[in-house]
């Protein structure tokens, strides 16, 4: 074997290695980058209180609660992977002043709270949340799950399982797997990824009426998964703001866009 074969030979063998090593540390590492827990915690604020509940498998996890008016619907909110729960009192400022109760439900691995996140985990965290508002005399038809980026998987994954008044995705994705997919293009990530979220395979199963906002200019998640996810449920409809990105759920605008959402007719007539 000539002296050139050699080399090229051990070029391709180290890059394969170094392939290989990246797949493994990303294989290993997953959890962190696709939960990356805030590290600085910021004061309550806006009049919530912080309230603690178990979960099934036994971590108890703390939130923030305001009730709402008498009448008025709990908005159930499940933050994105890089904030936590104070953050989601900025993303409903102005759904409060309507009346609504708001539940920033959060997660494990977050603002201090037990045990690592997963997409198991994070179901069973919304479970917790359900429950919760169970315990306060809060029916599921008197419940209005919003969820955010990542949130969405968990809001998607939660009005399957229950009856809610209404179903609420800002910035949300088909699937976990079709993000990261699109994004690393040379990356086996079907084989990879344990977390995956699938929004469109579950969005059909949803009862309840689906809103869902979405800034085109959204360089994380881009609007098209927000279009293929309304093509997925014949209840959905879906807003697009222009110029807006990832950032569309502490605009004001995606606040109004709610509230529009469940001041309509249906939700003042609605029938089992």
């Amino acid at each position: 074997m000539s002296r050139p074969v050699r080399v090229l030979m051990w070029i391709v063998g180290l890059a394969i290695a170094a392939y290989l090593i990246v797949l493994a540390l990303l294989w290993a590492q997953q959890g962190r980058l696709i939960y990356p827990a805030p590290t600085a915690l910021t004061p309550p604020t806006g009049g919530f209180e912080q309230v603690t509940y178990r979960t099934s498998d036994g971590l108890d996890l703390a939130a923030g609660y305001r009730a709402g008016e008498p009448g008025e619907p709990t908005i159930l909110y499940f933050h994105g992977n890089g904030a936590d729960w104070v953050s989601s009192v900025v993303a409903t400022d102005r759904l409060v002043p309507s009346g609504y109760g708001v539940l920033a439900a959060e997660y494990r691995g977050y603002r201090g709270n037990p045990g690592k996140p997963s997409e198991e985990g994070l179901y069973s965290d919304g479970r917790a949340a359900i429950a919760f508002l169970a315990n306060r005399g809060i029916a599921e038809t008197d419940i209005v799950i919003v969820g955010n980026s990542i949130g969405s998987g968990v809001a998607v994954q939660m009005a399957r399982e229950i009856d809610p008044m209404a179903l609420v995705l800002i910035s949300p994705f088909t699937s976990l797997a079709d993000l990261v997919a699109e994004k690393f293009r040379w990356l086996p990530t079907s084989l990879l990824l344990r977390d995956r979220y699938d929004n469109a395979g579950k969005l059909a199963g949803v009862r309840s009426d689906i809103l869902i906002l979405h800034g085109d200019a959204d360089s994380l998640i881009p609007h098209d998964h927000s279009l293929r996810l309304a093509a997925a449920s014949s209840r959905a409809e879906v807003q697009i703001f222009p110029g807006v990105g990832h950032d569309l759920a502490w605009h004001d605008a995606a606040e109004e866009a709610v509230i529009s959402f469940l001041q309509e007719p249906i939700y003042h007539e609605r029938t089992p």
